[in-house]
């Protein structure tokens, strides 16, 4: 299998740290792997004191934002499951577009954290999207529409204006 493919499938249900070790040294294939979830890519041949200063930093990365490891969160108002990337409420399951998916699980996957917009477009669109504010309004009206009990008093996607975002599970 593929290792983009392989990255894929982890990030579906864990945020454990992933550093791409690989012979590859284009650019376009760093930014697959990073675009893909890697928190950070080596190439062949490397130094064993580099790799372990490279391993702490993500360890460090990854328990600043490590969630509970519960592949499935649940509201009072729908279930989200990170490992079969779907979304029921009311017993129904709720089509997500790969956007509101990716801007969901953002979040989710940071309960209780403030969020800021810039991580998110950065997670979601890429690393030159982080000024596209108006992308991330456009997509969290659409989640509300779809997960909230009222729209127009969320529970569970909080906004902090100014600030960002909050998921209270």
């Amino acid at each position: 299998m593929p290792g983009l493919e392989v990255l894929a499938g982890v990030r579906g249900w864990s945020a454990v740290p992933v550093i791409v070790l690989s012979a590859r040294t284009d650019s376009a294939d760093k930014v697959a792997a990073l675009d893909a979830g890697a928190d950070d890519y080596i190439t062949k041949p490397f130094g064993v004191p580099e790799l372990l200063a490279r391993l702490r930093a993500a360890v460090r990365r990854a328990a600043a934002v490590a969630p509970d490891g519960t592949p499935v969160v649940e509201t009072a108002s729908f279930t989200v499951d990170l490992v079969a990337k779907k979304v029921v409420r009311d017993g129904a399951e709720v089509h997500l577009s790969p956007t509101e998916w990716g801007v969901l699980e953002h979040l989710v996957r940071h309960p209780g954290m403030l969020v800021t917009q810039q991580q998110i477009l950065r997670e979601v669109w890429g690393p030159a999207y982080g000024t596209e504010g108006h992308y991330l309004r456009v997509y969290l009206a659409h989640l509300r529409r779809k997960l909230e009990p009222d729209p127009a008093r969320p529970r569970h996607l909080v906004t902090e204006a100014g600030r960002g975002y909050r998921f209270e599970p």
